[in-house]
């Protein structure tokens, strides 16, 4: 994606990379909310298709307004704009079936009992979907910038490209697989996956309710997922 200077080229490496991303979500949802193979298959056709829309729009709008040589290279900053949105619109999209459904609540942060059999909570959801979308946005910041910037900063790094310019690709790659790694886990870590909600920012049903010594309770965790 960072290196298309073509629209087919940014529209198939979006595709991989937002199929990857749903697959991604899907799987790191809150396994608990029920998701039927056909809510399944529209999630991932909506998620995708959004994505693929954004980063035509980008590519359209610029070769429309540049001439062809500066369209070129300008296309190649689509990708970090496009990648945030695309990344956001997909996980929301795939895991707002949880909002519909609800996610349930636990009554300890490790190994919690469910509070109430059958019951779940939307507003725990939302605050679960809501929170997983903005480290998805945020993750893109490290992939895309540090490595060009320690590319172009590095004066030992600049000298080796300098004198193996085919070495480019490969260390870029290399950079940004870095990059990914020390990212994911810091992004993930702003919000732990199992968070806790208080007892006002829940439903009616919650509330009242009082743990095994006859304390009320003032506060839940649930699994929001990763």
């Amino acid at each position: 994606m960072v290196v298309s200077s073509s629209t087919p080229a940014l529209l198939f490496w979006n595709w991989v990379n937002q199929s990857q991303n749903a697959l991604v979500n899907y799987f790191n949802r809150n396994a608990s909310s029920t998701l039927s193979n056909e809510t399944l298959a529209k999630s991932y056709a909506a998620a995708v298709g959004s994505s693929l829309a954004v980063a035509f729009g980008l590519a359209t709008l610029i070769q429309k307004r540049y001439d062809p040589a500066t369209a070129s290279r300008l296309l190649r900053f689509v990708a970090f704009p496009s990648s945030v949105m695309a990344s956001s619109l997909n996980c929301y999209i795939v895991r707002s079936p949880e909002i519909e459904t609800g996610i349930p609540l636990l009554d300890g942060e490790l190994g919690g009992n469910v509070v109430l059999e059958g019951e779940t909570s939307v507003a725990a959801a939302k605050v679960g979907v809501y929170s997983t979308v903005a480290t998805r946005a945020l993750l893109q910041a490290p992939v895309y910038f540090l490595p060009p910037a320690l590319m172009a900063g590095l004066p030992v790094l600049k000298r080796y490209i300098a004198g193996n310019p085919g070495m480019a690709v490969p260390l870029a790659t290399y950079m940004i697989i870095v990059a990914f790694g020390l990212g994911l886990p810091g992004t993930t870590a702003i919000f732990p996956q199992i968070s806790e909600i208080g007892v006002e920012d829940v439903e009616g049903k919650y509330r009242g309710l009082k743990n095994d010594s006859g304390a009320p309770i003032t506060k839940f965790y649930f699994n929001k997922g990763l």
